[in-house]
């Protein structure tokens, strides 16, 4: 799949880029994907493998033009893109085209804000695309009241507002930014917008409470509310709750492989965590943190328990609640009969 994108990009004092905010990404499908590369080469030079090109505003006005013969819609929002950039007054910035084949490593700055915001704009899901080489693409800036910053700018930059009574407030050190100072989608309500990352696909209907945590290629299906972490590759299924300090593990770290996700209507109590992949409608009791190698013993439908199996051979299954036996401590798992319905009311987001 195709990704592309006009924006502009933010530089430090050596031409470095930063950051790339693109007013309206789009995605091309096969069908589109020969004719689009050919007319990017022809207006701007540029090719999948290339990845971005600095532009100009009539050679992106030249490219809406070409394009709008044969395909009306994309067209419309490439002019949006390019209206929004005309109005704006960039300082240390440049405009840019940017095209990359999705299912390839990252190759640059503006190649990686493409595919982050594209996520979060729900143009494409989380695990669709390749972000391989992501971070090594993302540099580490001071994202402040004005922006991003290069942190070997930020004292005098500090000091320059400073002197004008100014206040240059700095939010985070990272690579990357809060989501929602590049898209902030429909229907969605965020307490804290600092613990979204950009990269985040937030489904509509969904509550992200203070202590709600969304990290990068990750998110929600759809109405579903966070007061947990959700790690980056983790995707939790319409209808789920994520309890106040529970956890999900993610895939960055630690060398495991299996995807973790959450799947429809599932509960997730206070300060627990999972390891496994859940099914529908699963729940896992508060402060129990139920790792994939944990020994977990079953329990039938006369309350008898039988073998003990690691976590990991429940992987995906539906209907079963994990607890934690207060009297031997142990770690069983019974039928959930039960089902977790949200507040409907409380997740209604016009």
């Amino acid at each position: 799949m195709l990704l592309f994108g006009i924006g502009i990009a933010a530089r430090n004092n050596a031409g470095d880029l930063l950051d790339t905010l693109y007013p309206l990404p789009l995605t091309f499908d096969a069908s589109l994907e020969s004719e689009l590369a050919s007319l990017a080469m022809k207006h701007f030079n540029l090719t999948p493998n290339s990845s971005y090109s600095e532009i100009t505003l009539a050679q992106a006005d030249a490219f809406s033009e070409a394009l709008q013969q044969a395909h009306g819609s994309e067209a419309a929002a490439v002019r949006t893109s390019v209206e929004a950039l005309r109005e704006s007054a960039p300082t240390n910035s440049i405009v840019v085209a940017t095209l990359v084949d999705a299912s390839k490593a990252v190759t640059s700055t503006p190649d990686a804000y493409l595919r982050l915001q594209a996520l979060s704009h729900r143009l494409l899901k989380p695990h669709s695309i390749s972000l391989e080489a992501v971070f090594g693409q993302l540099p580490n800036v001071a994202w402040t009241s004005e922006g991003p910053v290069d942190l070997r700018e930020l004292p005098a930059r500090r000091l320059a507002a400073r002197s004008k009574g100014q206040w240059l407030g700095v939010k985070s050190v990272d690579k990357f930014p809060p989501m929602a100072d590049y898209v902030v989608p429909a229907g969605v309500r965020i307490a804290d917008t600092a613990r979204v990352r950009l990269g985040a696909y937030i489904g509509e209907g969904t509550t992200i409470m203070h202590e709600g945590f969304v990290n990068f290629n990750a998110g929600t299906e759809g109405t579903s509310m966070i007061e947990g972490r959700i790690s980056a590759g983790v995707m939790v299924g319409e209808g789920s709750d994520l309890g106040g300090g529970c956890s999900t593990m993610g895939t960055l770290s630690g060398g495991g492989k299996m995807i973790i996700s959450v799947g429809k209507q599932c509960l997730i109590g206070a300060n627990a965590g999972i390891g496994i992949p859940l099914g529908d409608r699963c729940i896992v009791e508060a402060g129990l943190y139920l790792t994939a190698g944990a020994k977990v013993t079953l329990i039938d439908n006369e309350g008898q328990a039988m073998e003990a199996v690691k976590a990991r051979e429940l992987a995906g299954q539906s209907d079963l609640q994990f607890r934690r036996n207060s009297l031997n401590g142990r770690i069983e798992a019974v039928s959930n009969r039960t089902v977790v319905e949200l507040n409907s009311m409380l997740h209604k987001h016009n």
